[in-house]
């Protein structure tokens, strides 16, 4: 496994990783068990001038590699160093507001590894359901004067009314907007679209300072960071604004590189593609989440083409 992390550090230290590989490299920033390996990686790292000539490298809200200029790169090599260790999404901390000259604001929040759902209730009374490997930060004097948070992953919100603080929440560029209703928002990092689907009430998904749709409940829009799609938000049952927190994984002519990252989050498996156009495939399906990784990835090969083979912890489609 020691190997496996050199090889992924490496891959990240010189914006070389696939998608794939990205997200596998942080979900094992992620285990409490190699830890000390990581920080070893990091400080023989950003230690050595020799290795990172041009490698100074952040994570920006879009989920991808940035090489920064200029003078900022001392404090975004420190910033890096330290997040790497923390957790995949305390890297996004260059992302929260500040405030004034006093420094960051102070944050909070919680996160679930993979496998891991969890429900908790903020401050103001919101629910929220945590899909896996999902973060959601928030100020730590939440509903004082604001209700903002950020997230990355997948969650679902049950908002409490407050007619004067509207809820807003952050991933990346995207924001949704709504003074209390219930809908679900996907915004995993290496995804094409942010998804964001109504169960009830009215959000407004806006990006940038012009771009934005506005939902009802029962309505789901899907988000690119450049753009809002020009079509209109489509109607969808409000069961399936989050099918997951009732156990139901659900994909509708998704593509088949995004399920497979969905799948290898909920079951904490390694899945790889024989031939990367396969991931291309648009996949429409519907299964319920304890049939496991392999009667799963069996459903999704039938509806590909494909074949499913099973060596060294891995998972091969082919």
């Amino acid at each position: 496994m020691e190997e496996r992390i050199h090889y992924l550090f490496k891959r990240y230290r010189d914006n070389a990783c696939t998608r794939q590989e990205y997200e596998e490299f942080f979900a094992l920033l992620q285990q409490a068990d190699h830890d000390e390996a990581v920080r070893q990686l990091i400080r023989q790292a950003w230690n050595s001038d020799e290795e990172l000539p041009h490698a100074e490298t952040y994570v920006n809200s879009r989920g991808r590699l940035v090489h920064p200029a200029g003078r900022q790169l001392r404090l975004v090599k420190m910033a890096v160093a330290a997040a790497l260790v923390a957790t995949v999404t305390t890297a996004a901390w260059l992302l929260y507001p500040r405030s004034g000259n006093t420094g960051p604001v102070a944050m909070t929040g919680q996160q679930t590894a993979r496998k891991e759902t969890r429900r908790l209730t903020l401050p103001d009374g919101t629910q929220v359901w945590l899909n896996t490997a999902s973060t959601l930060r928030y100020a730590e004097d939440f509903g004082r004067k604001a209700r903002t948070v950020y997230l990355s992953g997948e969650a679902y919100f049950d908002v409490a009314q407050d007619g004067e603080l509207p809820f807003i929440i952050h991933t990346g560029h995207i924001s949704t907007t709504v003074l209390g209703t219930a809908f679900n928002i996907r915004a995993y990092p290496g995804q094409a679209d942010v998804i964001v689907a109504v169960s009830s009430g009215k959000v407004k998904v806006q990006y940038g300072k012009e771009k934005s749709a506005t939902l009802t409940g029962g309505q789901l829009v899907k988000v690119r960071p450049e753009f809002i799609h020009d079509d209109a938000p489509r109607n969808i049952a409000t069961k399936d604004a989050a099918p997951w927190k009732d156990g139901n994984m659900l994909y509708d002519g998704e593509k088949l590189a995004d399920i497979i990252s969905d799948l290898e989050r909920t079951y904490d498996v390694r899945i790889r593609l024989a031939r990367p156009d396969l991931g291309e495939e648009p996949v429409s399906t519907e299964f319920r989440r304890d049939i496991g990784a392999e009667a799963a990835l069996k459903i999704l090969c039938k509806l590909t083409d494909s074949r499913l083979t099973l060596a060294d912890g891995t998972y091969l489609i082919h």
